[in-house]
C-alpha cells in the first residue's frame, strides 16, 4: 500500500488527509513513478478551494501537477525509459486522479523525461512548471532576445524568480517589479537589473526611468487584475508585448488599450507538445550546467505534513522560492 494525499470536499487545508491504497500498475505506454519530491503550486490551492477553471473529480480527488521520482515499472510499448530511471515530470494529465501528492502516481510515458544527473530531488521538484511557464512565455511567445528589457510582475515568486535567471541566461534585461520596498535587495540579489517596489513607486514611471524613456520591449504578468491595463503603459508603444502567465488577482482585468501584442498563456501550450518540451528541457539542463539557472527552495514539508504546507502557502510568509513536499524517498 502506498500514501497518497486526497480530500473529497473543497475547501479550506484542513480537506485534505492522507490515505492509503494501492499503488496501481501502468498499463501500456504507461509508466509509474515512485515519488521523491512534489511541488506545493498556486493551482493547487486554487484546486483544494474549489476556484480553478478545471473541473475537479470528486470525491477522493488529488492534488499536484508536478513532481520528480524514479520510474519503478514500465508499461508495454514504453521505449526510451526504463526501471530506476530519475525523471521530472513535465504534465500530469488530470491532477484530481493522478495527482503528485504521493507516493507513487501512474502517468503517460510522454509525461516525464529524464531528470539531469546531479539535480536532487528537491531541487528537481521546484523546476519544471515554473521555469517552463518562464521560458514558454517569454521565449516562444514573447520572442525574447538578448538587450530586450523585460519587466517581470510577482518577482518574488516561483515564476517570476525563474524569468529574472531565464532573462539573464539568454542576454535580456530582467526588471523585477514587487509590491514590498523590502524586498529589493532580495531580488537585486537574485539577479535583478533593477527593482520597482509598488509601495512607493509607480511601475510606468518607474520602468521609463528605468530604460532611458522608452518603455519596456516585454512584461511578464502573473497578476491580471484591474491594475492590468496601467501596468501595459510600462510598455513601448507599438512594439511592446504583454503576456500573462497567471491570475494572483481573481478580479476582473481590463486589458490594455495602448496599441501592443497581448497574450495569454498556459504551460500546457507547450508541455503537451513533445518537441516543445525537447527545446525547454534543453535550454534549462543547460542553465543548470552553467549555473545560470538554480531553483529556489523556500521550505520543505513532509508528505504528511501536507495540511501545513497548504496553510504555509496561504500565510502569506513564503519568501523566495517554491514549497516542495517530499516522501520517505527523498532521503
Amino acid at each position: 500500500m502506498a500514501r497518497v494525499v486526497v480530500f473529497d470536499e473543497t475547501g479550506g487545508p484542513q480537506v485534505l488527509r492522507v490515505v492509503e491504497e494501492s499503488a496501481g500498475d501502468p498499463g501500456p505506454g504507461e509508466v509509474r513513478v515512485r515519488i521523491e519530491a512534489f511541488a506545493v503550486n498556486r493551482l493547487d490551492e486554487l484546486t483544494r478551494r474549489g476556484v480553478s477553471p478545471a473541473p475537479i473529480r470528486l470525491p477522493h480527488a488529488r492534488l499536484g501537477c508536478e513532481g520528480t521520482g524514479i520510474i519503478d515499472a514500465v508499461g508495454s510499448g514504453v521505449e526510451g525509459l526504463g526501471v530506476g530511471d530519475a525523471v521530472l515530470i513535465t504534465a500530469v494529465p488530470d491532477m484530481t486522479s493522478n495527482g503528485t501528492y504521493a507516493d507513487f502516481t501512474v502517468l503517460p510515458a510522454a509525461r516525464v523525461i529524464k531528470r539531469p544527473a546531479g539535480l536532487d530531488p528537491v531541487k528537481a521538484a521546484a523546476l519544471w512548471v515554473a521555469y517552463s511557464t518562464a521560458y514558454g512565455a517569454l521565449a516562444e511567445k514573447a520572442g525574447m532576445r538578448p538587450g530586450d528589457h523585460v519587466l517581470i510582475t510577482a518577482a518574488s515568486g516561483t515564476v517570476g524568480l525563474a524569468a529574472i535567471q531565464i532573462a539573464n541566461q539568454i542576454g535580456a534585461v530582467p526588471i523585477a517589479v514587487t509590491r514590498h520596498t523590502a524586498k529589493k535587495a532580495e531580488l537585486l540579489a537574485a539577479g535583478a537589473h533593477a527593482v520597482v517596489a509598488t509601495d512607493s513607486e509607480k511601475i510606468a514611471e518607474a520602468a521609463y526611468s528605468h530604460t532611458n524613456g522608452t518603455g519596456v520591449d516585454i512584461i511578464l504578468d502573473s497578476v491580471m487584475g484591474p491594475g492590468l491595463a496601467d501596468l501595459a503603459k510600462a510598455a513601448k508603444r507599438i512594439t511592446g508585448t504583454l503576456v500573462t502567465v497567471g491570475w494572483l488577482d481573481p478580479r476582473p482585468a481590463p486589458y490594455p488599450s495602448n496599441a501592443i501584442t497581448t497574450h495569454r498563456y498556459m504551460s500546457f501550450e507547450h508541455t503537451l507538445d513533445p518537441a516543445a518540451v525537447r527545446r525547454i528541457a534543453a535550454f534549462l539542463f543547460a542553465g543548470l550546467r552553467t549555473g545560470a539557472l538554480n531553483p529556489t527552495v523556500d521550505k520543505v514539508f513532509a508528505l504528511d505534513e501536507i495540511g501545513e504546507a497548504h496553510r504555509y502557502l496561504e500565510s502569506g510568509q513564503q519568501a523566495l522560492g517554491k514549497i516542495v513536499g517530499v516522501t520517505a524517498t527523498a532521503a
